[in-house]
């Protein structure tokens, strides 16, 4: 069954048959995790870097936020078996989307922000597809746990 995963939320699953998919990842950061000891994965659309800006919506939402949704996203993984050292983590996003000047730099730093939390709990970016002026959509596959990429036409998996 087909999941989607929209802009500022995240869904972890256990199921094999389980297809998670996000759509218009631009400047916002998308995630994967993936234990294949545990069967367990999950996927974050993250659309802004840090959530001091807005206090109040990340106690609400803490999704929309890379610096709340990415603690969140990974405590759920655990809660469902998933392990730490055993996790497979896969990113894409970060484009430089509306921006053309730099001004804002807000996938760089969404970019930055999610880097920042993986090392401090000791886990590794896998692969990746980041940066760039392209929009991207994102699968992960639970049977496999490949995560596959769509972006201009051309599908590829990292």
């Amino acid at each position: 069954m087909t999941h989607t995963v929209g802009i500022s939320n995240m869904q972890t699953t256990d199921r094999p048959n389980d297809v998670l998919v996000t759509y218009s990842l631009g400047s916002c950061i998308g995630l994967t995790l993936f234990d294949p000891v545990a069967g367990v994965g999950g996927m974050l659309h993250c659309m802004l870097p840090l959530s001091k800006i807005d206090k109040a919506k990340a106690d609400h939402n803490p999704y929309m936020f890379t610096d709340t949704g990415v603690p969140a996203m990974l405590q759920a993984a655990f809660d469902m078996g998933a392990e730490r050292r055993r996790l497979i983590a896969k990113v894409a996003g970060a484009a430089s989307l509306l921006d053309e000047k730099g001004l804002f730099r807000i996938g760089e730093r969404n970019y930055t922000v999610l880097r920042k939390i993986l090392w401090k709990n000791n886990i590794l970016i896998a692969a990746e597809d980041v940066g760039g002026t392209v929009a991207r959509t994102m699968y992960l596959y639970m049977r496999t746990g490949q995560t596959v990429i769509r972006s201009c036409g051309k599908e590829t998996e990292l």
